[in-house]
C-alpha cells in the first residue's frame, strides 16, 4: 500500500499535529520531562500562533484525554458560551434572520485559554512559563508564514485597511500583505503572553497559584478589560455588509469556566470510541458506527464505490439527527441513548438503498421534536459572494484555476511514555473571522454563527448556552485498553474524514499513515454548521485517486460528485499505542501536518 511518509514509531513519546512547529514544541516538552498534558498546552498554544488562519488564543476547543495514573477518560470543555445579551430578539431587532459569519456579533466567550489552564492545573506537571515558552518564542521571534495564511490575509486586506484597523495593525504590519514563506512576527501577541506570565508569577510562588492567576488575568483582568472596552466602543463590518456592535462583555468572560465532563462512548467490535457530548458533533461519529455495524465493510474493499456509498449514506442519516437533536445538554434534552441504540439504528439502516438519498431524514423519536431549518444552497439572500469571502473557504475542485486557501481549525494528538493520551481540536479566533481586539493581538471566536434565531430548537441562541460546535477530537480503546487518539480540522467534515481513517485502519489492517493517505471523501448533504447555514442535497466530494471506475459507479448511483485532486481533503492526524510501542502519523495534505516521536 502506497504511503507518502513513514508511520512514526517509538517508545518515549509521540506528538502529531497540523503544523510541524507545534509538533516540535510538544516534543520539546516531552524531552524536558513533561507529560502528554504539558506537551498539549505547548502544542496547542503554538498552533494559536503559527496557524492564525485556523485558530487563535481567543478561540475554543474540546479536549479528550486519558490520564494513566487515574485510569480515567475525560473531556475538557473549552467551548465558550453565548453572551448574556445574546438573545434571538437582540439579533432580530437588527433585521437579521441568520447570525453573521464574522465580525463582532457572532462572538462568544473565548474558551481555549481556560481549558489550557484546567488541563495544566489538573493533569500537568510543569510550570506555566515552561509550557508557554514555545508559543511566546514563536510570536516574539517569528515563524514561517504559510502560503494559506498569506492568501487569506490578502483576501481580507481591504476589509482590514478600511474597517478592521486593529487587524490591519497585526496582519498588515507594513501596510502590505506579508509575503508567503517569509518570517512573520506577532509582537502584540507576544506582549500579551509576557504580561500574563508576569502577572501570574507576581501573584503566586507556586505552580497552581500561577495557573489560576493567569486564568484570572485573562478572564477577569487586563484581557477581559480590553475585550469589554473594544466591544463597547467598536462598530465593525461583518458578513451582512453592515457595521454592528458586539454583545460580548467582560462580565461574560468573568462568569465562564472550562469544565471537566464524562465522554460519550460507543462499542464497535473490539473498540470503544470516546467523544465529547452533543454540545459538539462528536456523537455523530458514534451514530455512524452504530449504522455501519450492520454492514460487512471488509468485504467491500477500502476504496470501492460500495464502501464510499455506504459510508456516505450512513453519514447523511447521522448528520440529519445531529442537525435535528444536538445542542447544549445544559439547555436541551438530547436523546443520545436512543440515537445510539441498536433498535433505533436497525430501523434507520433500512433507509439505506443502492442509490444516493436526496432527502434530509432525521429519525422520529416519540415525545421529541425533530424540527429542521432547511435553506437550499444559494438561497440565503444575505449570503452575497462578497460576504462568503470572509467565511471558511472550501478546498477547490479540479476545475478551479486557483490553488486552495483553506482556514478552519487545527488538531493534535499526543501519547507519552507513561501511557497518558490526549486529543484536541483548537479552533476559532481565526484572523479572517475574528476582528483583532486592540492591544491583544487576537480576536474573539465567531462560533455564535452556529446558533439559530428560530425558537424552540436545540440550537436556538440563548444567553450562557454553548453553540453546538463541529470540533470533535477522539480517543478509542481497543480491548478495553486506551489505544488511539485522532482527529482533524474541517468543520462538518471532521467526523467524516476521521471516520474513514478509523474504518480503514480497523477493517483493512492499514497502518495509521496508510489509512490517512487513502482517498478522502465527504458530503455536504447536511445543514452546514457555518454561515449561511445551507444544505446541499446529494453532494459528494471525493479525491480522484479513488479511481475512474469507482467515480463512474458513484455517479451512476445518483451522487452529485465534486472531484478533487489527490491529497486535498482532510488533515487527519493520529497516534496510537500497543504493547509499549508508540506510533503516530499525519496527513500530507496542506504540506504542513507533521508527526514526531522517539
Amino acid at each position: 500500500m502506497f504511503k507518502t511518509r513513514p508511520e512514526i514509531n517509538g517508545t518515549f513519546g509521540v506528538v502529531t499535529s497540523t503544523h510541524w512547529l507545534a509538533t516540535a514544541a510538544g516534543m520539546s516538552i516531552l524531552e524536558k520531562g513533561g507529560n502528554a498534558f504539558d506537551a498539549a498546552v505547548a502544542t496547542g498554544t503554538s498552533l494559536h500562533v503559527v496557524e492564525p488562519h485556523q485558530n487563535g488564543p481567543g478561540g475554543e476547543m474540546p479536549l479528550v484525554l486519558y490520564a494513566a495514573d487515574r485510569k480515567e477518560i475525560k473531556v475538557i470543555c473549552g467551548q465558550g458560551s453565548a453572551p448574556k445579551a445574546a438573545t434571538a430578539d437582540a439579533f432580530r431587532r437588527l433585521g437579521l434572520d441568520v447570525i453573521p459569519g464574522n465580525g463582532l456579533l457572532p462572538a462568544v466567550v473565548p474558551g481555549s485559554f481556560g481549558a489550557w489552564m484546567v488541563l495544566l492545573a489538573e493533569y500537568g506537571s510543569l510550570s506555566l512559563r515552561e509550557v508557554l515558552t514555545p508559543a511566546l518564542t514563536y510570536a516574539r521571534d517569528g515563524f514561517y508564514l504559510l502560503p494559506n495564511t498569506a492568501t487569506i490575509i490578502g483576501n481580507v486586506a481591504t476589509l482590514f485597511r478600511t474597517d478592521w484597523v486593529a487587524s490591519a495593525e497585526v496582519w498588515l504590519p507594513s501596510g502590505e500583505v506579508p509575503k508567503a514563506r517569509s518570517r512573520f512576527r506577532r509582537p502584540h501577541l507576544a506582549a500579551t503572553f509576557e504580561r500574563i506570565l508576569r502577572e501570574a508569577e507576581a501573584a503566586s510562588g507556586n505552580r497552581k497559584g500561577q495557573i489560576e492567576a493567569a486564568r484570572k488575568a485573562f478572564y477577569e483582568g487586563f484581557v477581559a478589560e480590553a475585550v469589554d472596552r473594544f466591544f463597547r466602543n467598536s462598530e465593525l463590518l461583518d458578513t451582512t455588509g453592515k457595521r454592528h456592535r458586539g454583545l460580548l462583555t467582560g462580565e461574560d468572560l468573568a462568569n465562564w469556566r472550562a469544565t471537566i465532563e464524562a465522554p460519550a462512548t460507543y462499542e464497535y467490535g473490539d473498540y470503544t470510541v470516546c467523544k465529547a457530548g452533543p454540545w459538539t458533533q462528536g456523537p455523530a461519529f458514534l451514530q455512524q458506527l452504530a449504522l455501519l455495524k450492520g454492514f460487512d465493510l471488509k468485504a467491500m474493499g477500502p476504496n470501492s464505490a460500495e464502501f464510499v456509498h455506504t459510508v456516505t449514506e450512513c453519514a447523511k442519516l447521522a448528520f440529519a439527527d445531529r442537525d435535528a437533536y444536538y445542542g447544549d445538554p445544559n439547555f436541551t434534552k438530547v436523546p443520545l441513548e436512543t440515537l445510539l441504540s441498536d433498535g433505533y439504528n436497525r430501523e434507520r439502516r433500512k433507509l439505506i438503498k443502492d442509490t444516493a438519498s436526496l432527502e434530509l431524514r432525521p429519525g422520529k423519536i416519540p415525545g421529541v421534536d425533530s424540527h429542521l431549518i432547511i435553506r437550499p444552497k444559494g438561497s440565503t439572500a444575505i449570503a452575497t459572494p462578497e460576504s462568503l469571502d470572509f467565511n471558511y473557504p472550501k478546498p477547490k475542485t479540479l476545475d478551479d484555476p486557483e490553488p486552495p486557501a483553506t482556514g478552519d481549525t487545527t488538531h493534535f494528538d499526543i501519547i507519552d511514555r507513561h501511557g497518558n493520551m490526549i486529543s484536541g481540536t483548537p479552533s476559532g479566533s481565526s484572523l479572517h473571522m475574528a476582528p483583532v481586539v486592540a492591544g491583544l493581538g487576537f480576536g474573539m471566536p465567531a462560533r455564535a454563527q452556529m446558533f439559530w434565531l428560530e425558537p424552540d430548537l436545540p440550537g436556538t441562541v440563548m444567553p450562557g448556552k454553548r453553540p453546538r460546535t463541529t470540533l470533535t477530537p477522539t480517543i478509542a480503546l481497543r480491548d478495553g485498553v486506551p489505544y488511539m487518539a485522532f482527529g482533524t480540522p474541517g468543520g462538518d467534515c471532521q467526523d467524516q474524514w476521521s471516520l474513514q481513517m478509523f474504518l480503514r485502519h480497523v477493517h483493512f489492517d492499514m497502518d495509521l499513515q496508510e489509512a490517512i493517505d487513502a482517498p478522502a471523501f465527504h458530503t455536504y448533504h447536511l445543514v452546514d454548521s457555518f454561515f449561511p447555514r445551507e444544505y446541499d442535497a446529494g453532494h459528494l466530494a471525493i479525491e480522484d485517486n479513488i479511481g475512474a471506475e469507482a467515480l463512474r459507479e458513484l455517479k451512476r448511483r445518483g451522487h452529485r460528485l465534486e472531484i478533487y485532486d489527490p491529497y486535498l481533503l482532510g488533515y487527519v492526524t493520529a497516534a496510537a499505542t500497543r504493547d509499549g510501542l508508540l506510533k503516530a502519523a499525519a496527513s500530507p495534505r496542506e504540506a504542513q501536518c507533521y508527526a514526531a516521536g522517539r
